[in-house]
């Protein structure tokens, strides 16, 4: 083996790499010594490549992580103040209890109302089937008085004119032209009233019915008289 074989503290080895050839090294205590003539490296002396490939390894991972820190750190910085935000935010709504919940809660409770309102005034405003005529669709002379009184005396909220659906739509577009045209003909101060279909028919009654209603309230009413006391208990005018 020429003079390396003559180096002190040195030995041989006689081992078979990955690609089946036969490669004999030299190893000492301080270094390798591979003998092959196409420079082919001993499995044994690899083993001295992987202090070096770790350290390698390891600065690669750190300058992996500080790339990915600097790229994210806008995200980090967003995230961090959307945090911050939601602690803010949850300090006040708490010592703002129960506010505004409770105003929630009242709004809840008085909806069915509003419901019911808007109902009543939909039934009040709607001009039905006896205040049209049939053939054509016009306004009758009770029609247009209807029409009149929701469009200037209703509250203002509440001017919204409601017209009954007919049996065909050509019917309910005369019965809405009718309805319009009668409005443009009203000087009005103000938002003009809206005009809506709708398919609530209200609930009324004949007009024997009704007639028969006033004259026996008319009938029957008591005549009027001043109180025989005062609030006060002195002698009303009755007793004086």
């Amino acid at each position: 083996m020429n003079g390396s074989s003559e180096r002190l503290n040195s030995q041989y080895c006689d081992v078979s790499d990955d690609t089946g050839k036969t490669v004999i090294c030299a190893f000492t205590v301080d270094s390798i010594i591979p003998f092959t003539a196409d420079y082919h490296v001993c499995p044994r002396a690899r083993r001295k490549e992987l202090p070096v490939m770790k350290l390698n390894k390891k600065l690669t991972q750190a300058v992996i992580a500080i790339v990915v820190v600097v790229t994210t750190g806008t995200t980090v910085s967003a995230d961090w103040n959307h945090f911050w935000h939601n602690v803010h935010v949850g300090y006040h709504r708490n010592n703002a209890w129960p506010a505004p919940f409770n105003e929630a809660d009242a709004m809840n409770v008085v909806a069915p109302f509003e419901i019911m309102k808007a109902n009543g005034w939909r039934m009040h405003n709607t001009i039905g089937h006896e205040l049209f005529r049939s053939d054509d669709g016009a306004l009758m002379a009770s029609g247009n008085k209807r029409v009149y009184w929701i469009a200037t005396q209703a509250p203002v909220s509440r001017r919204t004119v409601f017209v009954l659906r007919g049996v065909s739509e050509s019917e309910t577009a005369a019965r809405v032209k009718a309805v319009q045209d009668t409005i443009n003909r009203l000087a009005l101060k103000g938002p003009v009233p809206q005009v809506q279909v709708t398919n609530v028919e209200p609930h009324h009654s004949s007009g024997a019915w009704a007639t028969k209603i006033n004259r026996e309230w008319l009938q029957n009413l008591a005549s009027p008289r001043l109180p025989s006391s005062s609030a006060g208990g002195t002698a009303g005018v009755t007793n004086q």
